[in-house]
């Protein structure tokens, strides 16, 4: 075979691997609303810049008639490439070969590109859509998916890893993305589940729909495993290359910092009266978000989930950070176990890729009831107390309004090492609110009138002056756990120079082996 003929085989064996699993079954990945492996990689990175590892490795197997079936790249698509110009390392099952199940080979192609991210210090994102383990290979597979998770615990805190669920991931399949830092799941055609329909309907007898096992909706809203719920896979890329754009290539760099034109001084008047005057009605946090960030553009992670308490990435001149509020309009904002989860969560993942965290304060307490101590509360809520007090990175909070009891110290509080603590003038920073507090201050002095009329006079008297000389910020002031009090309107710019002030903060946690976070 001479040099002309070596690179026209070449050219076919890649035409033949491009191909994946065959013409037909590209045709039916197309009309379930699927893209083929390697169209989502040339969505995802910049145009021409993917370079491809491995596409010429088959699987090893003998067993179950497999020796006669080889395909090139053997169902997954590795290698690297960029987003923005920044290098990423990217694989992608393919459904068309095995069902994208996973091999021996396979587990190694991946291996391969999260060992070479780990080297280089870039980000990982993983495409998911596969059958599983490729049950012909046996212990194989089960070992080859182990060494992805061994590699995605190494990962984690060092590169931003990201997972979308364009398809099924079942079994084994959903460790992996449930070690990554972001999940992504697509409306309709992707699902994740331990155990599928029919070994629960063997196990337990409950008939239940892959949907509503594991689709997109219920991962969003119940269970929390999945971060975003994109419509389709076009919006599932976009938030991929969006979620990027505010965050370091590894744990030893900081966030990419972009040009703001958005000005640093902008007032919002409007703050001035977001703040209704009884302090029972709610308001939408959001709207306080979206007035201060620059442009007021927001990322919101965990929309439908735990929406007692919003988080997400932002940008103050051109800095991005972590915004971690409550939301009065659900639940009156109040923690419970599933926002402290959220939370907590959210605020470990800043801290491991230095994004500053703004906390925006407005929280009654934790939720009472058998069902949330049962459930493990104490343990929860302490998640959130832990992750913001071994968090370094830079911490401002601002008091919008209530921050009753034990609440007001896990939401970045002074104590909590909180770096600059703002409050507006309609903080009420206390034990707890005024009715419960004159409840146990002076129920002997209410159980001792008869009236029932003077009782509530005596109540709404005695109320009143508890909130005056308690329920309000200037109390934490004099103690100096708010820095300042400020006006509302000013929020914008005394973040922005909050944050410029702390750009050189060094906070060192003590020497150990690592924490033992209440999980």
């Amino acid at each position: 075979m001479n040099n002309q003929e070596k690179i026209r085989q070449l050219v076919e064996l890649r035409e033949k691997a491009r191909l994946g699993g065959g013409e037909k079954r590209i045709e039916s990945q197309h009309k379930k609303g699927k893209f083929t492996a390697r169209e989502r990689i040339e969505m995802i990175l910049d145009e021409g810049s993917f370079e491809e590892f491995d596409m010429f490795v088959t699987h090893r197997s003998h067993d179950f008639g497999l020796e006669k079936q080889h395909y090139l790249s053997d169902g997954v698509i590795t290698g690297h490439g960029t987003i923005d110009g920044r290098v990423v390392y990217i694989f992608s099952q393919d459904f068309t070969v095995f069902g994208g199940s996973l091999s021996e080979t396979f587990a190694l192609k991946v291996c391969k590109v999260m060992d070479q991210a780990m080297k280089v210090g870039a980000p990982v994102i993983g495409i998911n859509d596969s059958g599983g383990a490729r049950i012909q290979e046996g212990v194989k597979s089960l070992a080859g998916y182990a060494e992805i998770f061994q590699r995605n615990i190494m990962a984690s805190g060092v590169i931003p890893q990201i997972s979308a669920i364009f398809g099924p991931c079942a079994g084994g399949a959903v460790y992996s993305p449930a070690l990554t830092d972001v999940v992504i799941m697509s409306e309709n055609t992707s699902y994740m589940f331990v155990t599928g329909p029919k070994v629960t309907k063997t196990v337990t007898g409950e008939e239940i729909t892959t949907e509503d096992l594991g689709g997109a909706s219920v991962h969003a809203t119940k269970s929390g495993v999945a971060h975003f719920r994109a419509e389709d896979e076009e919006e599932g890329f976009l938030l991929i290359r969006k979620t990027l754009q505010y965050l370091p290539q590894n744990n030893l760099e900081d966030p990419p910092i972009i040009q703001c034109n958005d000005p640093i001084d902008r007032m919002e008047d409007a703050l001035n009266e977001i703040i209704p005057e009884d302090s029972h009605q709610p308001y939408d946090v959001k709207d306080v978000i979206y007035s201060i960030t620059d442009c007021g553009e927001f990322l919101e992670f965990h929309r439908h989930y735990a929406k007692n308490i919003v988080v997400g990435f932002a940008r103050f001149d051109g800095i991005p950070v972590g915004i971690v509020a409550n939301q009065p309009n659900f639940l009156a904002g109040v923690l419970d176990i599933n926002s402290s989860r959220k939370a907590a969560r959210f605020v470990r993942f800043c801290d491991a890729f230095n994004l500053p965290i703004i906390t925006l304060v407005d929280v009654p307490g934790f939720l009472p009831g058998s069902s949330q101590e049962q459930g493990g509360i104490i343990i929860h809520g302490a998640k959130l107390m832990f992750a913001y007090g071994e968090a370094t990175v830079p911490k401002i909070t601002i008091t919008l309004r209530k921050s009753y009891g034990g609440a007001h110290d896990v939401m970045g509080s002074k104590q909590l090492r909180g770096d600059i603590n703002y409050s507006w003038p309609t903080g009420e920073i206390a034990v707890m609110g005024p009715k419960g507090a004159i409840e146990v201050l002076e129920g002997k002095n209410l159980a001792a009138i008869e009236d029932p009329e003077e009782r509530a006079k005596y109540a709404a008297k005695k109320e009143e002056e508890y909130k005056n000389e308690f329920a309000n910020p200037y109390k934490a002031a004099r103690y100096g756990y708010i820095d300042d009090v400020i006006e509302p309107r000013n929020t914008r710019f005394r973040i922005i120079r909050a944050l410029k002030t702390l750009a050189s903060k060094k906070d060192k946690n003590p020497p150990k082996k690592h924490s033992n976070i209440p999980l």
